[in-house]
């Protein structure tokens, strides 16, 4: 079905995609500001069965530090040398836009485009996740998927290849050598491969959750979990957080509830896992959502600081990764090394 989405669903929608990010993906107020000042509106949305299956299609997303993006902006056309060289190396133009990533700031990114491609509700993750090598296309092997990427000073850089994860440390490697930040896209595949192979309606939810969210946010917590077709995981106050001794990445911050039991959150770049009294109650790729419980704020990682109170909910995972043991592999805790906390999806 085509929609028209309007500028004055811009707010709604970036609400829905900040809770989509499950505490990572990187705050999307400063993508909200360039797009609410830009001349796209309002935007077609196309679902992927409106549109021809063998046009071309691309995705885009901010890689990096998130924190560096806000010193850096962006400006008005942050994609448009990645995506010459794509359409230099297909040798023909790419009219369709798709999400790479669909939760955080990266949500909104194709919006960007949409002034001259067509946007499909399409994307490759249904929420943030840390790593390139975990969107769809290449977790599915999808044949012909390149990637371009910044290099810093103009320079954009083409990388394709039959492993994943090189591709991975190849652009990751490029955007420490672009300054810690940068865009990069995925090209080569087609509006027909994203009907297997992409998690289809990201947009339609983020924007349902946000329009949710707003209408419920000063109710109460199991009220507000409800709208947004979750449930309450836990509630409490900060009071310890801890560095993994084995990765310097991971964090484990406990909460002391209001009942007196022990919640614990652990993250890396997005939230992985919430236990109670030691056992595990939700992990990855189930969304979990952390929300001051004065300001009602969503919080990423990086606000969980000591003595702050707080709510968390979680939200369905994306059915496109639970259907699939090898697809549900990519995702899971035990991705990242942390295999103790599988299992409550």
């Amino acid at each position: 079905m085509v929609r028209f989405l309007e500028r004055a669903q811009l707010p709604a929608l970036a609400r829905g995609f900040a809770l989509l990010g499950s505490g990572g993906g990187g705050s999307t107020s400063l993508v909200q500001l360039a797009l609410a000042e830009s001349a796209i509106w309002p935007v077609t949305i196309y679902d992927v069965e409106d549109l021809d299956p063998s046009l071309p299609c691309l995705a885009a997303a901010f890689v990096g530090s998130t924190l560096l993006l806000g010193e850096r902006l962006p400006g008005d056309a942050p994609f448009t040398p990645l995506v010459d060289s794509a359409e230099r190396w297909l040798g023909e133009r790419i009219p369709v836009v798709c999400a790479l990533e669909g939760g955080g700031m990266n949500g909104l990114t194709p919006l960007f485009l949409a002034n001259e491609r067509m946007v499909v509700d399409a994307d490759l993750t249904g929420r943030a996740v840390p790593n390139l090598d975990q969107m769809s296309l290449l977790v599915d092997r999808v044949p012909g998927v390149f990637a371009t990427c910044d290099t810093g000073a103009g320079g954009v850089m083409v990388v394709q290849t039959n492993r994943p994860v090189d591709l991975e440390r190849v652009i990751r490697s490029a955007v420490i050598q672009a300054g810690g930040t940068g865009g990069a896209l995925f090209a080569g595949f087609s509006v027909g491969d994203l009907a297997e192979h992409s998690v289809k309606g990201g947009i339609a939810r983020a924007l349902t959750l946000g329009i949710a969210f707003s209408a419920t946010a000063s109710a109460s917590l199991p009220v507000l979990a409800d709208s947004l077709s979750g449930r309450v995981l836990g509630q409490g106050r900060i009071t310890k957080i801890e560095a993994d001794d084995f990765d310097p990445y991971v964090s484990t911050v406990q909460v002391d509830g209001v009942a007196g039991e022990i919640h614990r959150i652990v993250s890396r770049s997005e939230i992985l896992a919430f236990m109670t009294n030691g056992r595990v109650v939700a992990s990855a790729p189930t969304i979990i959502v952390v929300l001051d419980a004065i300001s009602r704020d969503i919080l990423e990682v990086t606000d969980l600081t000591m003595a702050r109170s707080i709510e968390i909910i979680e939200l369905p995972a994306p059915e496109w990764w639970v259907v699939s043991a090898e697809r549900i592999r990519h995702v899971r805790p035990s991705a990242y090394g942390l295999a103790e906390l599988d299992g409550a999806v």
